[in-house]
């Protein structure tokens, strides 16, 4: 990424360009990114090829103003953190399911990043309602955020290979499963082929687009369903009408430009 796109990246989120890559500076990439660039599966149901390459992931998130899933939002931030002099390494993750069953391999990307001071941090901002802080990589104890208690857990890892897996835990509930062996961009390919693809993946069962709101809170567009949530987890709800009130919505509130309302592909199927 040269110094060009990297000033292009910060003006798409609202921020100046830092001098050093300390915490802070980290704090509040992680929090702007929340707030300006949404968790969306769009792309799935319009037809529209998602490619795990950095060119492509800044067209898009930058360039054409959207957002993305897991892959593209921490693979372009991945991107942006190292242009700033981070050192960042992705991870993988499985996604804790139903009745704590984990889901495929390369199922999500996380970013584990260390600052200038050496501090280590996991930073996502691709997982839909997650922390809104990078939380401290090296920590077991519970770690307070505005998205929740979190917890990162140590997991043995099974058939008696070295090291753990690390579980992270929100307010009692395993989110996923981290792996602590540095990947690159590249092999994530077959899951994002997946996650888009295949019909018992929930990214093709259903239509979402969400960010964080100014206030902490959260906003979320469902298909046809909008919801509000604010800080004290209080929601209000309701069914968006005509198809202006739907494109409006992702214009106004996303900052995202559609021609067509997107349509799910998969609908009420299961794996």
């Amino acid at each position: 990424m040269d110094s060009t796109q990297v000033d292009a990246y910060l003006r798409r989120i609202g921020v100046e360009r830092p001098a050093r890559p300390t915490l802070d500076v980290l704090r509040e990439l992680q929090l702007r990114h929340l707030r300006t660039v949404p968790f969306e599966n769009l792309s799935v149901h319009l037809g529209e090829e998602i490619v795990l390459e950095e060119k492509r992931l800044l067209d898009k998130v930058v360039g054409a103003r959207r957002g993305g899933f897991c892959y593209e939002l921490n693979g372009a931030f991945g991107s942006l953190l190292t242009a700033l002099g981070f050192d960042v390494r992705l991870l993988a993750a499985r996604v804790h399911g139903d009745e704590g069953r984990l889901g495929i391999p390369y199922d999500h990307l996380a970013l584990r990043v260390r600052a200038v001071d050496g501090s280590e941090w996991l930073a996502d901002v691709g997982f839909g309602a997650h922390s809104h802080y990078p939380l401290a990589f090296e920590a077991r104890g519970e770690q307070k955020d505005p998205g929740g208690m979190f917890r990162i857990v140590e997991v043995a890892q099974r058939g008696g290979v070295d090291g753990v897996d690390l579980d992270v835990v929100v307010d009692g509930r395993a989110q996923y499963r981290l792996e602590t062996r540095p990947r690159v961009l590249g092999d994530f390919v077959a899951g994002a082929w997946w996650h888009s693809t295949s019909p018992a993946s929930h990214f093709t069962q259903s239509l979402v687009c969400s960010r964080v709101t100014e206030d902490g809170g959260r906003i979320t567009l469902s298909g046809r369903t909008l919801k509000v949530t604010g800080p004290d987890a209080a929601r209000e709800e309701r069914e968006l009408g005509t198809d202006e009130e739907v494109l409006e919505v992702y214009r106004e509130r996303f900052g995202i430009e559609l021609d067509g309302v997107p349509t799910v592909r998969n609908p009420n199927r299961s794996g």
